[in-house]
């Protein structure tokens, strides 16, 4: 299931969330729980929401644990939670060019050799399986 994001919102496992218009959407760990957190934050790289928080707080809560997929987005945003995800060991998978809409954003971490695949959007889903099972 998927659904945008409700401030305090436990993460569970197997469901998709997606930042509300206007809003960022960052993850916290609050007793013990994964939780939503949503900010009226001042826009990142001319964008609110921007996947810096996420990809900030992702780093932070899960580390190497965490598995991002960089998709199809205009300009930079993103870069510098990719790189905090990297320095915490995680892993970052990216949309190619030719079935992004604008590579901005996947062709930016991919520049900066930030990825371990840079695959065709078909062929994203299997990859992540491969690489969370690799985890166990």
């Amino acid at each position: 299931p998927g659904a945008e994001g409700k401030d305090g919102e436990p993460v569970l496992p197997g469901h998709i969330y997606v930042a509300p218009g206007g809003r960022h959407l960052a993850l916290e760990r609050r007793a013990g729980t994964v939780v939503i957190a949503l900010t009226d934050d001042p826009p990142l790289n001319y964008c609110r929401p921007s996947v810096e928080p996420l990809f900030d707080s992702a780093a932070t809560v899960y580390g190497a644990k965490a598995l991002a997929i960089m998709l199809t987005g205009m300009g930079h945003d993103g870069i510098g939670g990719a790189r905090k995800l990297i320095d915490a060991n995680a892993t970052l998978v990216a949309q190619d060019e030719e079935s992004s809409v604008v590579w901005g954003m996947p062709g930016a971490v991919a520049e900066a050799g930030l990825c371990c695949a840079v695959l065709p959007l078909d062929k994203l889903a299997a990859e992540v399986v491969r690489l969370a099972t690799r985890r166990r």
